[in-house]
Order: C-alpha cells, then sequence, then structure tokens
C-alpha cells in the first residue's frame, strides 16, 4: 500500500480547520472553514482518483474524531462510505476507544506499523489532516505522495502541516491551479 497525505494548506502552511468555522478552534484559531470558498469539483476529483481500488483511511485520533464525527452527524452518502472503509487510527494511548466501525488502533511505534501497512498489497492509505502523525511518517521515509490543496490566503496563526525545523527533499509530480485560484500540486519523496 502506498501512503498518500491530502490536505488543503493556506500560502503560509496553516492546515488547521479548512472546512468549518468550529472544525478546529485549539489555541484560539479563528479562522475556521477558510478552505470552502475556493474547494470545487477540481479538489473532489484529486482525491477520488486516490480513494479507489481498496484504499484505507490512515488518520491521527484528533483528525478520526473530528471527520468521522463530522460526517456521521451530517448523515448522506459519504456516512456509509466512510463506516464501511478501512480506518487506522494512529494514538499515543493505546487505551483510545475508537467508535466508528472497521477501525484498528495503531499505538506505541506507529511508524513501524505503517511500515508493516505499506507492505501490503492494494490501494493507497490515505491520511487527511492528522498533521503530527504526517511529522511523524515523514522522517521515516513513509509517505509515498503529497497531495496538496494550496489556497491563496495567508492566515498568519494556526496549526502548520510542515515543523519548523524539519528538511524534506520533494519531487514535483503535478500541478494545475483551479479556476478558483487553488494550486493542485503532487509531491513525492526525493530521495535527496
Amino acid at each position: 500500500m502506498r501512503v498518500v497525505v491530502i490536505n488543503h494548506l493556506s500560502l503560509d502552511g496553516v492546515m488547521q480547520a479548512p472546512g468549518a468555522p468550529d472544525e478546529d478552534t485549539r489555541h484560539e484559531f479563528r479562522h475556521g472553514g477558510w478552505a470552502t470558498q475556493r474547494s470545487g469539483p477540481e479538489l473532489g476529483e484529486a482525491m477520488r482518483q486516490r480513494m479507489v481500488d481498496g484504499f484505507a483511511w490512515l488518520f491521527g485520533r484528533r483528525s478520526y474524531d473530528g471527520m468521522l464525527s463530522a460526517w456521521n452527524d451530517r448523515g448522506g452518502p459519504f456516512k456509509a462510505g466512510l463506516n464501511r472503509t478501512t480506518k487506522y487510527v494512529a494514538s499515543s494511548d493505546p487505551s483510545t476507544e475508537l467508535r466508528w466501525p472497521s477501525s484498528t488502533l495503531l499505538t506505541g511505534d506507529v511508524a513501524g506499523e505503517v511500515a508493516h501497512l505499506r507492505e501490503r498489497a492494494g490501494g493507497n492509505l490515505v491520511v487527511m489532516g492528522s498533521g503530527q502523525l504526517v511529522r511523524s511518517l515523514l522522517p521515516h521515509g513513509l509517505v509515498d505522495e503529497m497531495l496538496l490543496f494550496v489556497h491563496p490566503v495567508v492566515l498568519g496563526s494556526g496549526e502548520r502541516l510542515f515543523g519548523t525545523d524539519e528538511r524534506h527533499d520533494l519531487e514535483l509530480v503535478a500541478q494545475t491551479v483551479t479556476q478558483s485560484g487553488v494550486l493542485v500540486v503532487t509531491y513525492a519523496p526525493s530521495g535527496g
């Protein structure tokens, strides 16, 4: 399986709460929902291409709780699909309770467990949100692709995808710009 990270980012690298004002208000973040006005069918299609043929979710615990709670509360066609899809959830707490069906807890040596999952045949392990998880996988070479939706907005504060003292060399694989000005970029590790 391949680990594919999909995230919305502001120009200054913020990934916190792109979807709704109350999505994640940690540290008094007040810009929630910043990505919704520019989201469109091109972004959905790019995501859909990575969520076919036996894909599974790979979440950090906060993203798992937030995303699945939101979609299960909303209902609709995504609810059944999210509940059916296999979900792996990384947590530092081995007593974490996973409330949603088809969920497996990864704790302890999460990087080792993800490395083991990557050895399996099949589709993608799709990571959305989960900044802490992504930052923990990158140094171990456990991210195969990053699909980033870079929105033309600077937020100035908020949780960022990348740490402040990290270097990760990436290779640009594909790029396009949506009509609303979102840069859709795909990166892969360069090995440099």
